[in-house]
């Protein structure tokens, strides 16, 4: 693993906003991939937990009430909801939107890792 791709990560997470979600709501929470730096962060889940969570296109870390790993969720769901190409069905958003130029850095990131099914 890269120290220089975990400092990236790091960084990139600063600079997408947050904002409230409808509560309840888990339509982000499909499967995704992340960087093995990412998935280093996440609790482990068994290959029976992975294969339950796929038959329903969810996210192996999505609980009963929500995100398991918020914290530590991958650059991508962090992304969603912050830009106009990664919408929230619900119209909800940060006041201020990701910026164009770190949107594109967290694609690159994504494009250049070997990314891995969460």
């Amino acid at each position: 693993m890269s120290c220089t791709n975990f400092r990236k990560i790091d960084q990139l997470r600063r600079q997408i906003p947050s904002f409230a979600c409808v509560p309840g709501c888990h339509d982000c929470c499909g499967p995704v991939t992340a960087s093995s730096e990412e998935l280093s962060r996440l609790p482990v889940k068994s290959d029976a937990e992975h294969d339950a969570a796929l038959a329903h296109w969810n996210c192996v870390h999505l609980g009963e009430h929500g995100c398991e790993a918020y914290d530590q969720r991958p650059l991508i769901c962090r992304l969603f909801g912050t830009t106009p190409s990664l919408p929230c069905p619900h119209g909800r958003g940060p006041d201020t939107p990701t910026e164009e130029h770190v949107e594109r850095q967290v694609h690159q990131l994504i494009a250049s890792t070997r990314q891995v099914l969460v």
